[in-house]
């Protein structure tokens, strides 16, 4: 070692040595950084396209006005979310609830233990050790009785099998209202550290009230940055019975009563879920993905209007429907999507409601299902005339609508059409809409994440 010793001091001189002294160099930061390709997403990059309808409503509706715009490239789930990756959402919300019930019980072998280190924090907030192996199944009969609570009780239980109460499936997220931030009676002064004496922020608070979720807008003085945060809880479990509510005069396979529940539609794109619930579900999702990862990535959230629209059409800036052409068939008169062929011939496309994600080929930037299956919620905001409102360099009309907000400004953009639409609803730029608190068997969502870098 001693002898490569002045070869080093040689090279370490060199380095300085061109280093100029005094001078503006940087701190050194390579900008290489090679973003790793998120597991089942596909890049899309940026591009030009023309936003907005390519035909005439069939309903006879004024359509929005088409316009030229720009969008960063992105990262996109190449299908819907499915059943099986929502239940993972799902099983971590029932077993971090679990480990939590345990700790505040005094069952202090789930909490994080730090070496050489007193844990004093309180059993509400205490780091949960998933390490653990939560005892659903115990010879410990206090364990028992805690985990017990989590179960149906009395008469709900019904006599069968033990079953986790949907109900009390609820996670908690925060988010930062920006578009309170961004209002010019609260701009913040650099110069004084404040924020001005008149400033007031509208927000979202929740709480749980004898097991019952209360969300409430509340509207305060706007002194630090936490008062910008809003909170909300919502129950994860998907919404198991709109098969039947929604289509209450149609008899309907039994089996969609397990739809989410059995195993054998683990491959199905998950439907009953609100935009609130996909909204949470992107939220955990960037939670999963920072814990794990050194280097945190851009928060996972639903797609904008403009974001979806342009995957969909595949790189070609007039596509009608995502695979490019202009019919549903193709030149061997097979059906390209799943939807609505014709009145009551659901089965002519080889579905009769939802299918298997990823059984139609891809679109040009190889993403799935971008037309029929399910329609899938966005982050966007609806109105019919959003093209005169919006920046044509990453578009997006968005309404961070508040608990107290009357319904219409609580409706989301969903697009692509699905199973029960005819073709009209399938292509690239037609949309509709859904309030955000409401569950459909035809809805589902996917992901993306913002690119860092060119």
């Amino acid at each position: 070692m001693k002898k490569y010793l002045p070869i080093i001091v040689l090279i370490f001189l060199f380095v300085a040595c061109n280093k100029p002294a005094g001078e503006l160099t940087g701190l050194g930061t390579k900008d290489s950084f090679l973003e790793a390709q998120p597991y089942g997403m596909v890049f899309v990059k940026r591009g030009a396209f023309m936003m907005g309808a390519n035909d005439q409503s069939a309903l006879g509706a004024i359509s929005d006005k088409t316009i030229n715009v720009t969008v960063d490239a992105f990262w996109m789930d190449e299908t819907e979310i499915t059943n099986d990756k929502y239940k993972q959402f799902v099983y971590w919300v029932r077993d971090s609830i679990a480990l939590r019930t345990l700790v505040v019980n005094g069952r202090d072998e789930f909490k994080m233990k730090f070496k050489d280190q007193t844990d004093d924090a309180s059993p509400e907030v205490a780091r949960l050790n998933w390490k653990s192996k939560i005892p659903w199944i115990s010879k410990d009969e206090e364990i028992r009785g805690i985990l017990d609570k989590l179960y149906y009780q009395d008469n709900n239980s019904l006599g069968f099998k033990k079953q986790i109460d949907p109900g009390k499936l609820q996670y908690r997220y925060e988010w930062i209202n920006y578009d309170q931030a961004a209002l010019p009676e609260n701009k913040y002064d650099v110069n004084t550290g404040a924020y001005p004496a008149s400033a007031k922020a509208r927000v979202d608070t929740s709480y749980v009230e004898n097991g019952v979720i209360v969300n409430r807008t509340i509207e305060h003085k706007l002194t630090t940055r936490k008062d910008l945060i809003s909170t909300r809880i919502v129950n994860v479990y998907p919404d198991t019975i709109m098969w039947l509510r929604d289509f209450q005069y149609s008899y309907n396979d039994p089996k969609m009563r397990m739809y989410f529940s059995h195993p054998g539609f683990a491959n199905y794109p998950v439907v009953g879920v609100t935009w609130e619930q996909a909204q949470a579900f992107c939220q955990w999702r960037t939670q999963l993905f920072n814990n794990a990862n050194f280097i945190g990535g851009q928060d996972y959230r639903l797609p904008t209007e403009a974001e979806w629209e342009y995957a969909a059409r595949g790189g070609r800036k007039m596509a009608l429907y995502p695979w490019g052409g202009n019919y549903v068939r193709d030149d061997k008169g097979c059906y390209l999507a799943n939807f609505k062929p014709m009145r009551g011939s659901y089965t002519d496309d080889e579905g009769a409601t939802t299918m298997k994600v990823a059984m139609f080929p891809p679109n040009d930037y190889g993403l799935f299902d971008m037309a029929g299956n399910v329609a899938e919620w966005t982050s966007s905001a609806y109105t019919s005339s959003s093209s005169t409102l919006v920046s044509d360099m990453n578009p997006t009309f968005q309404y961070n609508a508040k608990t107290s907000d009357p319904d219409v400004l609580k409706q989301k953009v969903i697009k692509g059409g699905s199973w029960k639409d005819i073709a009209y609803y399938l292509q690239c730029g037609v949309k509709t809409y859904e309030y955000q608190n409401e569950s459909r068997p035809y809805i589902g969502f996917r992901c993306v994440r913002s690119y860092n870098g060119e």
